[in-house]
């Protein structure tokens, strides 16, 4: 027999054709990611198409999509209200996410020193992440309160004077930050307390013969090794805090004058409140959301992921 013949003789009955295998393998797969694509078709494709299409169309009073507006919506953003929009919540981020981070940081190291009841201490500080938005807002509700509130009576005390916490607008974000910073206080202790407890204790054993102690070995070893964490911390409390409304609802209901008006709260604002239902503007805020999102951990990912040391 020749091999020609040979090549051409057909596959034994007990053998399968590498077609029909391929295919039972393309078919398997589909199965396994079919449930997978069905979910993401129907909770993010169809929201995002959806979302689209409503920001192009202009709205009856009931929030029904009647007419088709084009790009009206995304040029009425070139408003100075919805810079200030836009600068509050630039603000609302900047004003929780580095305090929020840098004390995290501040008391895992603190901690680190500390030789008994450790383990207590780091459950204590991790306790507001135990409460929800709305539970910890109601307690700031009480301690910002003008009538009766717990911080202007300890000023009272100092004979200092009161502080107008919610109703000024020069108080009122940040005291919606400081809200929201010790909210997230505690998960931002849990994630670096566990970062720190990855690293080998050889290579801290290691610094601290070569000399290195206290504030030298947090910040040439101990920070440096937490790269991952922190990194990881930075982006979380980004996307968080640029999607924050418990609390701004609860506390200032976006006042006073628009003063913690974020983008996420002007969303609801357009939506829901007031019986408005402009879901064409609210859904171009809303891509506009997404999009300032999506821009800033792209900037998080190429700027500061390239300093992060990974084990």
């Amino acid at each position: 027999m020749t091999t020609t013949e040979t090549a051409a003789a057909p596959p034994s009955p007990g053998t399968r054709s590498p077609r029909r295998t391929q295919g039972g393998e393309a078919a398997l797969a589909w199965a396994f990611l079919t449930p997978s694509i069905v979910v993401f078709a129907l909770f993010l494709a169809y929201p995002l198409g959806r979302t689209v299409y409503l920001s192009m169309h202009g709205n009856d009073i009931i929030g029904r999509p009647n007419r088709f507006v084009g790009f009206s919506h995304f040029a009425e953003m070139a408003s100075p209200e919805f810079v200030k929009v836009l600068t509050t919540t630039l603000l609302f981020t900047i004003g929780t996410v580095v305090p929020g981070v840098v004390g995290a940081l501040a008391i895992v190291l603190l901690l680190e020193g500390v030789i008994r009841g450790q383990r207590f201490l780091r459950g204590a500080f991790a306790l507001p992440f135990a409460f929800s938005v709305a539970s910890a807002s109601v307690i700031f509700v009480v301690f910002y309160s003008p009538g009766n509130s717990v911080l202007n009576g300890i000023l009272y005390r100092l004979g200092l004077d009161q502080v107008p916490w919610l109703t000024s607008q020069d108080m009122a974000l940040w005291s919606v930050c400081i809200t929201t910073v010790w909210m997230n206080l505690g998960y931002g202790v849990l994630v670096l307390a566990a970062g720190i407890g990855s690293i080998p204790k050889e290579i801290n054993e290691a610094a601290r013969i070569d000399g290195a102690t206290g504030v030298r070995l947090a910040r040439d070893v101990t920070v440096p090794m937490l790269g991952p964490q922190l990194f990881f911390l930075i982006v979380i409390s980004t996307i968080n805090a640029l999607q924050s409304f418990g609390q701004i609802h609860i506390l200032t209901r976006g006042g006073p004058s628009g003063s913690t008006t974020t983008l996420v709260y002007s969303i609801f604002e357009d939506a829901f409140a007031y019986s408005t239902s402009d879901f064409g503007r609210a859904s171009a805020q809303a891509l506009v959301l997404l999009l300032v999102v999506l821009v800033c951990t792209a900037v998080q990912f190429g700027v500061i992921e390239r300093k992060v040391h990974y084990a």
